[in-house]
């Protein structure tokens, strides 16, 4: 098929991070059992806070959307990383590469401001914790969690219908483990400098502007817990906001150091590694900061534990 002496490519391949039988067998077993971690960690986390009446608050309702953007990122990417590790040819079909794109791009967003969102709720509970439940209403949380679905998937839609519509003539090898926007975007014969300034907009308008807004609530809520009298309740307070914290220097400080300068960034290889970091690493360990890190959860699953526990025996006898 072709359109302006250009032809059009029906497949991508993807070149991955060895080609090397005996390294991709061994990263196949590593990365199905983060996968399988992944997916289970998320969705007890959902069915925790589903289950213990403690958790129905808002930040366990924007954590539900946290898993479920976690798990749904991991499985846009992972599930195809692990077939072209056993494959010979790591071809993925065209639609399949813009899907894939546009999912991951999607999630990646709504992970950003999600991230903010969260951060607005923990300065409301530190810094005006009197009228939290008046502020933090559901009708506000529905609000906040709908806006971080729509923004990323609207700029993911529109940043994937630009980069498909470029024409990649023969050049169809991707240099990473998936359809990874400005790797696309670079495979087109044509002059793509405009392409790589709207990335660049759109990078800043839904990754840089979370981010400022993430560090305004924080600058708000240390200032708060600075003024706290008592040693306990600087640390109560720290306490509320230190798993949020966690994930997000995990998750923002990957993404910037990946996308904010695409013409100074690392090698391929380093790139390569901090997307599975993105796409593996961070999904699967964001459920045990917050399990780890949080009383409340932890007291949660005690809670399931002692009632499956009553279950069995009663089940046994």
């Amino acid at each position: 098929m072709g359109t302006n002496n250009h032809t059009w490519v029906s497949e991508f391949i993807l070149l991955g991070l060895s080609s090397d039988w005996d390294i991709q067998v061994s990263l196949f077993v590593l990365f199905l059992i983060m996968y399988l971690v992944t997916v289970l960690g998320n969705f007890l986390i959902v069915l925790l806070i589903r289950l213990d009446g403690r958790l129905h608050t808002p930040m366990y309702f924007f954590l539900t959307n946290l898993s479920l953007v976690d798990v749904s990122y991991a499985t846009s990417i992972v599930p195809q990383l692990l077939v072209h590790f056993l494959a010979e040819h790591k071809a993925i079909p065209f639609l399949n590469c813009a899907a894939q794109l546009f999912f991951s791009l999607a999630l990646g967003g709504i992970e950003f401001v999600l991230l903010a969102v969260m951060a607005y709720d923990r300065y409301v509970a530190v810094c005006d914790p009197l009228r939290y439940s008046a502020i933090m209403n559901s009708g506000l949380c529905t609000k906040l969690a709908i806006t971080s679905w729509v923004s990323g998937s609207t700029n993911s839609l529109m940043q994937t219908a630009i980069t498909f519509q470029l024409p990649m003539c023969t050049n169809k090898y991707i240099d990473h483990i998936s359809c990874e926007l400005l790797s696309v975007v670079r495979l087109a014969c044509v002059d793509t400098s405009s392409n790589e300034v709207a990335i660049m907009v759109s990078s800043v308008v839904l990754l840089m502007t979370p981010f400022f807004l993430v560090l305004l609530s924080y600058v708000q809520i240390i200032s708060t817990i600075l003024k706290i009298q008592s040693r306990e309740g600087r640390k109560k307070a720290f306490h509320t906001c230190a798993s949020h914290l966690t994930v997000v220097a995990l998750c923002y400080g990957m993404a910037i150091f990946t996308y904010i300068q695409p013409h100074c960034s690392p090698s391929v290889l380093q790139k390569k590694l901090i997307s599975l970091f993105y796409a593996v690493f961070t999904p699967m360990l964001n459920p045990m900061i917050y399990s780890l890190r949080n009383k409340e959860v932890k007291g949660a699953w005690q809670k399931l534990l002692v009632q499956i526990s009553g279950l069995t025996s009663k089940l046994s006898t």
